[in-house]
């Protein structure tokens, strides 16, 4: 799905601003037929829990009902009309006056609606849609709905983020020509000094079609005719972490003579492949340094915020991080972009977080559940899981920026039934990508003698918080424990290795000068702790901290004010970690550390 741009042949409104906002329990029955009977409103784009003084719309489970006026751009007449959801968490319905026009579940991907025969140029029209956050068993990620005593359904989900809901990214009306591009797929080669672009086209309707490659200086440096081919770049120069650089595929579709849609798409020249067990960008070794992070912030809650964009970028260029995962969704196209321009990696996940009911288990203090059952994560689970990696790589198959997709984040791959379910999505996976090296995250249940599916991934992603959760304060067990973990790992599978989470949560300003959890100090001895050990281990490809920012939760009792495993506040001041973490990583810039020797005693000694 291409994203709407403005171009020469299309135009571009945006919906966001101010819309109606109702809870379903507010509004009389069919709310799309009239004007929405409320005095509130809630802005696009943001998740609607923190804007109100209100703890039933905070805590509400169930439907809401955003809705607003539009009016069509006179100039489109003969034109086709598209509405189109950048997300809607985790469903939505959507009414053009009185016509159901789309539904769409998922919600961190966008979808679209072709209002062409249900509207008019000039005029005006009724937007209403409903967004549902509930989550089951059946979706993704999963969750529980029980009735409490009130009647009232509750929600319980298997993640440890808050279920923020709503319009939290941008909604647009845009305009493209009756014959116009549908789609277009690059995909990046090096031969020598020589960048290979190749492309891929589709339209609407056969027409021909032609592409140039133009430099950062305005240059053609190549051209192309037909809706597939491969464009040659002498001395092209490439898409590097930490150096990006862009060209832009300017794409033509025509009618005889005549241009009928245009469309341009960055192009990052670059490579990645996974050798042995070193991951390769260009060729060469590369370290992954930096953070899983969230869409997370106050007010906003998961709404995308062009100010908090650059400046987290900016963080994490001051903390020297070249990296970061979408830890547990994709996220706004805008993030990836800023990543494009800027040469920061991205590791591109999946909504599927939760599938593991050990956790909730843990959690909820209930004896727990077979993760992969017909009653729990099923068929059903698995089909909702597949459209989504569908509708992820759709969409982020053509930034240089993600190297690598996270088909889930901590599954049960220990339990029976784990292999079932994923030999299939990472098969389907490789089928829509082959390009792209696949991971997913493992849960510190799950060791290298109990997992059943890390034969099928090509680098092996860990969760591990001993010092944390395990062997809790005390850092010489913990470093023998995880040493020992990732030794295992390393000798059965021979692939890289990398932590995709370690972290320990701390309050700022809390200090101690004795090995205090929950202080700025044990949070950076934690985090050295695991870089000791890191270090020690030849097939070691990166370390992401978890988290890069304090983040909203539920309301559970081991969480307080949220999780505070950031190395910056939820507002982003840094912790004392977020200076240990500059101090190691600026010296790195994306090279492995040199491997820290042990005598043979040593090394014994710290396995046992």
């Amino acid at each position: 799905m291409l994203k709407p741009l403005a171009t020469a042949t299309r135009d571009l409104v945006s919906l966001d601003g101010l819309w109606a906002f109702a809870l379903d329990t507010r509004v009389g029955p069919e709310p799309w037929r009239s004007r929405l009977e409320t005095r509130l409103e809630a802005a696009v784009p943001a998740s609607y829990n923190d804007l109100f003084a209100d703890q039933e719309i905070h805590d509400h489970v169930g439907l809401v009902w955003y809705q607003r006026t539009v009016r069509v751009p006179r100039g489109w007449y003969g034109e086709r009309i598209v509405l189109r959801f950048d997300a809607a968490t985790h469903a939505a319905s959507v009414y053009v006056n009185d016509t159901l026009v789309a539904t769409h579940d998922g919600g961190y991907t966008p979808f679209e609606a072709d209002l062409t025969e249900v509207v008019a140029p000039g005029a005006e029209f009724r937007l209403t849609v409903s967004v549902d956050n509930r989550l089951t068993n059946v979706t993704i990620p999963p969750g529980k709905l029980t009735v409490g005593p009130d009647g009232k359904e509750r929600q319980s989900y298997f993640h440890d983020f808050y279920n923020y809901a709503g319009l939290a990214r941008s909604v647009r009306l845009y305009s493209t020509p009756p014959t116009h591009l549908t789609d277009v797929t690059v995909t990046t080669d090096i031969d020598g000094s020589t960048g290979l672009v190749a492309y891929r086209l589709a339209t609407s309707e056969p027409a021909p079609a032609s592409v140039r490659l133009v430099d950062e200086t305005g240059v053609v440096v190549a051209s192309c005719e037909g809706h597939a081919g491969t464009l040659r770049v002498e001395d092209s120069v490439l898409w590097r972490p930490g150096a990006a650089y862009l060209y832009r595929l300017e794409i033509e579709v025509h009618d005889g003579w005549q241009t009928v849609d245009t469309y341009e798409l960055p192009v990052g020249i670059r490579t990645v492949a996974v050798r042995g067990d070193q991951f390769l960008i260009n060729g060469e070794p590369f370290y992954f340094t930096g953070f899983g992070k969230h869409e997370d912030s106050a007010v906003r809650g998961k709404g995308h915020d062009n100010a908090y964009l650059v400046h987290d970028f900016r963080l994490l260029d001051w903390t020297g991080a070249n990296s970061f995962r979408t830890s547990h969704y994709p996220y706004a196209e805008e993030v990836l972009e800023f990543a494009d321009r800027h040469g920061i990696v991205v590791i591109d996940e999946t909504a599927a977080v939760g599938l593991n009911l050990a956790v909730e288990g843990g959690l909820t203090g209930a004896p727990p559940r077979p993760t992969f059952s017909p009653e729990t994560i099923n068929s059903q689970t698995q089909a909702a899981h597949a459209q989504h990696l569908r509708e992820l790589i759709d969409r982020d198959k053509n930034h240089p920026s993600v190297v690598m997709w996270c088909v889930a984040n901590e599954p049960s791959t220990n339990e029976d039934g784990a292999r079932e379910y994923f030999e299939p999505l990472i098969t389907l996976t490789r089928e829509l990508d082959p390009t792209r090296p696949v991971t997913m995250t493992t849960v510190i249940f799950a060791t290298a003698e109990n997992d059943r599916t890390a034969d099928l991934v090509d680098v092996i992603s860990l969760n591990r918080y001993y010092g944390w959760y395990v062997a809790t304060g005390d850092l010489a067990a913990a470093e023998q424990m995880l040493e020992a973990d990732l030794r295992g790992w390393a000798a059965k599978y021979g692939k890289p290795i990398m932590m995709s989470e370690y972290g320990a949560d701390t309050i700022s300003g809390l200090h101690s000068v004795t090995a205090t959890p929950w202080t700025e100090e044990f949070q950076a001895d934690f985090l050295a702790m695991n870089h000791r050990v890191f270090d020690r281990i030849p097939s070691f490809v990166g370390e992401h901290v978890w988290n890069f920012a304090d983040f909203g939760t539920g309301p559970a009792i081991h969480r307080v004010d949220g999780n505070k495993k950031g190395v910056f506040t939820r507002d982003r001041k840094p912790k004392a970690a977020a200076f240990a973490l500059r101090e190691r990583w600026r010296g790195l810039r994306g090279r492995k550390p040199a491997p820290e020797v042990l005598r043979e005693s040593e090394l014994s000694a710290s396995l046992l």
